[in-house]
């Protein structure tokens, strides 16, 4: 199945990044939204209490902490979306642009499988990539992430190789 091509402005660095690539190419922008994520629940909480009074403050000690659990998973969700558009060229990306060049140049010198190896057979692999890709636009359904380790990320490889 083909890859849907979107007309974006900026370089496509991977069409379905792995977990843990999306969180080490993290913005200080990016950890300052899950910080914000994670503030604003238990403070409009907080707010809500003030217009209209439900109870005591010891009322209020086990809604907090769910609020603020609730608001770290958003302001995670929200970075790890904002991380991914990076990554799919659809905002600014110089900085992973070059990040990207440098840690998978590394990598195919060193004669390394470029996106980890893995041991799932091809047809595995080609599911797994189909049902993750893009995944992040459907977090208000599903928190859905890519961990498994495949050769269908959207772009050519070949540019790695190549001696600069």
């Amino acid at each position: 199945m083909p890859i849907k091509e979107f007309n974006q402005s900026y370089p496509v660095i991977d069409t379905d990044p792995h977990f843990s690539r999306v969180v080490r190419y993290f913005r200080p922008s990016d950890y300052a939204a899950w910080a914000a994520g994670t503030a604003a629940a238990p403070a409009l909480l907080l707010g809500m209490e003030k217009m209209h009074p439900v109870g005591s403050r010891n009322t209020l000690r086990f809604p907090l902490r769910v609020a603020t659990i609730i608001g770290a998973f958003g302001g995670f969700l929200y970075a790890y979306q904002s991380s991914s558009m990076r990554f799919w060229g659809w905002t600014e990306n110089e900085v992973e642009v070059a990040k990207d060049k440098a840690e998978l140049s590394q990598l195919a010198k060193e004669g390394k499988p470029l996106y980890g190896e893995s041991y799932m057979p091809e047809h595995i692999q080609d599911n797994s990539a189909r049902v993750s890709r893009f995944s992040q636009l459907k977090f208000g359904a599903i928190p859905w992430f890519n961990f498994a380790n495949h050769n269908h990320h959207g772009v050519d490889t070949s540019k790695y190789s190549e001696s600069s």
